[in-house]
């Protein structure tokens, strides 16, 4: 059919957008009024509109249709929701359930409890947040402490013996060297009485 009007066409209704209700998106033209979320049907504008096609949505239920799946997706940061938007006319596509592995060689992370390594001290899972290595070993940073004296450390300030982690003084003063002039301070060989 040809175009008389010469204006463009909505990408929603179809019917001829003038320049006083255009709104363009993508390179399509729209009527305000049509510039709406396919599925909630929210007014949308530059910062809320998500465009998957020629399907245009406001964010929020884009996520729930086309983002990550499960707690937490789909909301915004910190929600813990399972809502896949089937209330609003989503229907979930379909998932394959998980098949594991029979690899003979998977890697050591892999084969940990939730792919996370163990903490010495508390036995807790540590995760890549709260990881500070030291003496070979994932610690938690709260845990990351000598156990003696309780002082904090750093990976470069540690000394280990028998599993556990100590401050240089206070593995020096419980496990070091015994006798006159030891643990005195350096170069001290004196003997006072």
């Amino acid at each position: 059919m040809p175009n008389w009007g010469g204006g463009k066409k909505c990408g929603v209704c179809q019917k001829t957008v003038y320049f006083a209700e255009e709104v363009q998106c993508e390179g399509n033209s729209f009527h305000k009024s049509c510039f709406l979320c396919m599925v909630c049907k929210k007014n949308l504008d530059s910062t809320t509109v998500a465009v998957h096609g020629e399907e245009i949505y406001c964010k929020s239920c884009y996520g729930k249709k086309y983002g990550p799946k499960g707690y937490g997706y789909g909301q915004g940061a910190g929600t813990l929701s399972m809502d896949k938007g089937e209330s609003l006319g989503i229907r979930p596509e379909e998932t394959l359930s998980h098949q594991p592995t029979n690899n003979p060689n998977a890697s050591r992370m892999a084969q940990k409890v939730g792919g996370a390594d163990c903490c010495p001290r508390c036995g807790k899972s540590v995760y890549a947040a709260e990881k500070v290595i030291g003496a070979g070993k994932s610690w938690h940073k709260s845990c990351f402490r000598c156990a003696k004296c309780g002082k904090s450390l750093e990976s470069t300030t540690l000394a280990d013996k028998d599993n556990e982690i100590y401050c240089k003084a206070c593995y020096a003063k419980n496990f070091g060297p015994k006798g006159f002039g030891f643990g005195q301070g350096a170069g001290a060989l004196a003997h006072t009485e």
